[in-house]
């Protein structure tokens, strides 16, 4: 085989891709790892200092090979990080690191262009996550705005922002987190920009993690799932109403959607550190005005507005993405092209990490027997 040829290719070394090629190792298939950042784990230990996975360990291994024990429940970026480095050591995956993809093209079998070299292979997963390119929203205003504006992605703690007034934009969990660390710091003024107000529930609640509820409630239809979850949010957060936070405009079963996962935002919201503002209209010289007609003057603006996965930048192959840019096909099985597969776009309350793992298995058992049968 030419060294720039293999039988399988998995695009994107995050945890997910991992899970791709320890499961495929696992069932005897060796592959290739092709990673746009220059080490494992780097799109955890780049991300901002307070983040730690929502998820619990137990529910948060790769497959077939748990996070030790050693770590805590709730492991910080930084001990992430470290675990899928022991997890490509455990596995001696086969890795090449600061390869960004450029197209992957379909003829007789795969062309994978990259920025090292073009790459052949019989199989290609896609596994480059749902964070490919943050998405900057294209306000009035935004030349005429004398402070500092930055997307989530750069933020990584409060230290430049003291005694500074700053808004963050947005109500995910990298938001209200986000938010909520500057509250807790030396910033002089935080506030947040919600458009649509989200659900939010406690991590933990009567020492159970949140996840297990999840876990527990996803096998109940939808409306009753989300009664019970907005009646234990009820009970752990109290009316929030009073603090500016209006009720949810949607619930997390019915829409298929990841709630705000409280990690200190209320608490900065109920000691009256946290600001909760309008939807932004556009931005101004000194600050930014909303869209009830009201101002406020800002040093920064911290656009935590997500990401688009970048997925389409990638093919160039038809009819595999739905509208919003993801799979039309579930993670870990066969799409309308054979040999081309996705990994790590299950998001459900179980856990992203907790569905890679489950995906990543049932995709090894699906390419060992594409290999088996061509």
């Amino acid at each position: 085989m030419d060294k720039h040829e293999a039988h399988v290719i998995i695009i994107g070394g995050g945890a997910a891709g991992l899970s791709a090629a320890g499961a495929l190792k696992s069932v005897g298939v060796e592959s290739l790892v092709l990673d746009k950042k220059h080490a494992v784990g780097a799109s955890w230990s780049e991300r901002y200092d307070a983040l730690h996975l929502h998820t619990v360990r137990r529910y948060s291994g790769l497959a077939y090979y748990p996070i030790p024990k050693k770590y805590p429940r709730y492991m910080t970026k930084d001990q992430f990080a470290s675990y899928l480095r022991d997890y490509a050591d455990h596995f001696a995956l086969d890795l090449v690191p600061a390869c960004n993809v450029l197209r992957i093209v379909r003829n007789s079998d795969f062309r994978i262009e990259t920025s090292q070299e073009t790459w052949r292979a019989r199989i290609v997963v896609v596994a480059t996550g749902h964070f490919g390119h943050p998405i900057r929203p294209a306000w009035p205003g935004r030349t005429d705005f004398a402070g500092e504006l930055i997307h989530s992605v750069d933020y990584r703690n409060p230290d430049p922002f003291v005694a500074k007034r700053v808004l963050v934009v947005g109500a995910g969990n990298s938001g209200a987190e986000i938010a909520a660390t500057l509250a807790a710091s030396d910033t002089e003024h935080v506030a947040i920009s919600i458009r649509t107000p989200p659900p939010v529930v406690p991590r933990d609640f009567l020492g159970m993690p949140v996840q297990v509820f999840g876990q527990l409630l996803a096998g109940l239809p939808p409306r009753i799932a989300d009664g019970i979850g907005k009646s234990i949010a009820g009970v752990a957060t109290g009316d929030l109403t009073r603090y500016g936070l209006a009720p949810a405009a949607w619930q997390p079963f019915s829409a298929k959607r990841i709630p705000i996962i409280d990690v200190g935002f209320i608490k900065q919201l109920k000691r009256g550190r946290l600001h909760v503002r309008p939807n932004i209209a556009r931005l101004s010289r000194d600050g930014v005005m909303y869209d009830d007609d009201s101002e406020d003057p800002f040093d920064v603006v911290i656009m935590a507005t997500g990401f688009r996965p970048g997925i389409e930048d990638l093919l160039g192959i038809e009819g595999l993405l739905r509208p919003d840019g993801l799979p039309r096909f579930p993670s870990g099985d066969p799409t309308s092209v054979p040999g081309l597969y996705f990994m790590g776009y299950t998001e459900s309350h179980r856990g992203h990490l907790f569905e890679a793992n489950r995906d990543s298995k049932r995709l090894a058992k699906a390419i060992q027997s594409y290999l088996q049968h061509k």
